[in-house]
């Protein structure tokens, strides 16, 4: 021992074994809470006395209390789990318990379950498919799949078409047009390159006036091309790469690009790229079916007055800070916007609404059921996400298996249904009486099912299975909507990988400095998502963009993801019409 009593240097304190109790012999089991109740009564008429059954009663009671919090505790850490990615596949196979160990209730009846296990929600497509099929994403990509690769032909070093063949001196080579050698070289450089051009000076001995060198044609006197900022706002907002880190990137490189200067390049170029965004607001407001979706988002300069206000002893009216996915359908093709601030994703959609043409009807309207998704004063056709509605019990399967066994099931015959409406490429009306002929019997016996379990008091509506079977019935005519309106998708998710672009952004950047960066930022997802979505590159896209300023200003419709190919190669005249 030391001096002052502590353990002497060299030696560690070891720390008391734990001991567990002795594991129960019999397997442990869920009680039931009527049996247990119905044991209580009989037990009340027998021997034991009135003391002794209301002793019982409260060890039954605490029992059921501490199951029931239990269950909330587990629900509770499978959605933490879940907002850190932690959680496991959300597919039917993944879910739910082997086949034999719980089947479904008996007043189920038949619901086309073991079809289901073949349908989108996941449904042990992976023990199906066997090992034949080999996994997605390995092999080498073939020479097609560079095409942003340069091409360089290379022409024989000695023999052309008609020669002698060199090998067996008899034939004749011709040329394979159609079936060349192909050598793929990937090689490494900078994301942005710079060239530092030497011009020639030569100055006047008398008069001392420098005449230098005109720089190469096409070069201009801007140091950074409109490239550069297409390919930083390409970095930062499409992949979420921050400033710093493609400021230390460049160094190692041996080319200096401060993070500041970053932020100045991208603040330019989202003001003149602002005249497309809000050419975006104006053809999303026009789509016949408009997703939408919140998540969180940080802006410094909010969470500062949020901050102040508190100080003050002031309430803040609002002090959540949001960024809002709006994904508008529009003649079949997909738009998506961005909004960060205080606005919830409704109040953005009004945004958006109130650029709809007034000759045009209400829009089917796709998002979870929380109520600030809605918009108050537009007028939508409101669908809710099934898919939400199939998660809150994909949270508690492992609570009540065969409950949620057979609403999960129920579920991917309804995604099996429409994915063969996709397979058969039918049309919004013909897909309405796809779903009408064979969806609409699983949904209806499925909602009398709900409704039983309340009915006949076989669900506690206060337990997590109740909060799940609540959510789905008081949503019903949201949820089921497609069976009533052409077109009405069956789920959100449209919208759900929309924000994957902010929740990314999000992840590496933690946070927006002001509000005029997250406009910024707002600006170029847009833009990236929206020419991903319609099957163009958006570095391309960007960078046309950047270098025509001045046209694109004037006309911003002719520059859109869709358009401004055909207007680049238009010619000049034409294009400054348009």
């Amino acid at each position: 021992m030391c001096a002052w009593g502590g353990v002497s240097k060299g030696k560690k304190r070891r720390r008391p074994r734990r001991t567990f109790g002795p594991k129960p012999t019999m397997p442990v089991k869920r009680a039931d809470a009527e049996k247990l109740k119905a044991l209580i009564e009989r037990a009340s008429s027998g021997a034991l006395s009135e003391e002794e059954c209301a002793e019982l009663r409260a060890v039954v009671e605490t029992l059921e209390f501490v199951v029931r919090e239990l269950d909330d505790k587990n629900l509770t850490l499978r959605r933490l789990r879940a907002l850190f990615g932690l959680s496991s596949s959300e597919k039917l196979s993944k879910i739910l318990p082997p086949a034999g160990d719980d089947g479904p209730p008996q007043e189920a009846g038949g619901s086309g379950a073991e079809e289901a296990r073949d349908g989108p929600c996941g449904a042990g497509d992976d023990e199906a498919a066997g090992d034949d099929k080999p996994p997605e994403g390995h092999g080498r990509n073939g020479a097609d799949a560079y095409a942003g690769a340069a091409r360089v032909n290379v022409h024989h070093e000695c023999l052309h078409a008609g020669d002698d063949c060199p090998s067996c001196k008899l034939g004749k080579v011709y040329e394979q047009r159609h079936r060349p050698q192909l050598l793929v070289r990937v090689e490494g450089q900078a994301p942005l390159k710079a060239t530092v051009y030497e011009l020639q000076a030569f100055r006047c001995n008398l008069c001392g006036e420098i005449f230098a060198a005109k720089p190469p044609e096409g070069i201009g006197e801007e140091k950074y091309d409109a490239s550069a900022g297409a390919m930083i706002g390409l970095l930062r907002y499409g992949t979420g790469l921050p400033f710093h880190r493609l400021q230390r990137l460049e160094e190692h490189l041996g080319i200096p690009l401060p993070a500041s200067t970053q932020w100045d390049v991208v603040k330019d170029a989202a003001e003149d790229l602002a005249p497309v965004y809000e050419e975006l607001i104006r053809v999303a407001a026009q789509g016949e079916v408009l997703h939408n979706d919140d998540s969180s988002m940080r802006v410094l300069s909010l969470m500062k007055e949020n901050d102040a206000i508190r100080a003050s002893g002031q309430a803040p009216a609002r002090t959540g800070i949001f960024v809002s996915g709006v994904v508008s359908v529009v003649g079949g093709r997909r738009v998506a916007l961005y909004f960060t601030g205080r606005k919830h994703a409704g109040e953005n959609l009004e945004v958006v609404l109130a650029e709809r043409a007034a000759e045009l009807g209400p829009p089917l309207h796709m998002s979870d059921g929380l109520g600030h998704n809605a918009p108050a004063a537009a007028e939508i056709v409101r669908g809710c996400c099934l898919a939400h509605g199939r998660r809150t019990f994909v949270e508690i399967a492992e609570s009540f298996p065969a409950e949620c066994k057979h609403v999960l099931e129920t579920i991917a015959q309804v995604y099996k249904h429409d994915d063969e409406c996709r397979e058969l490429a039918l049309e919004h009306e013909e897909r309405l009486a796809y779903h009408v002929e064979r969806s609409k019997p699983l949904l209806d016996e499925l909602e009398r099912w709900f409704e039983r379990q309340f009915a006949d008091r076989l669900v506690e509506p206060n337990s997590s299975l109740g909060g799940a079977i609540n959510y789905m019935l008081n949503h019903w005519e949201e949820l089921t909507l497609f069976l009533r309106e052409p077109g009405a998708p069956l789920d959100n998710n449209e919208c759900e990988r929309a924000l994957k672009k902010a929740i990314l952004h999000r992840r590496n950047s933690l946070f927006y400095k002001t509000l005029s960066g997250a406009r910024v930022g707002d600006v170029f997802m847009s833009l990236i998502y929206t020419t991903e979505l319609d099957g163009g590159n958006p570095f391309d896209y960007l960078t046309a963009l950047l270098r025509h300023v001045d046209d694109v200003a004037r006309a911003p419709g002719a520059w859109l993801p869709w358009t401004y190919r055909a207007t680049l190669a238009a010619p000049a005249d034409e294009a400054t019409a348009s």
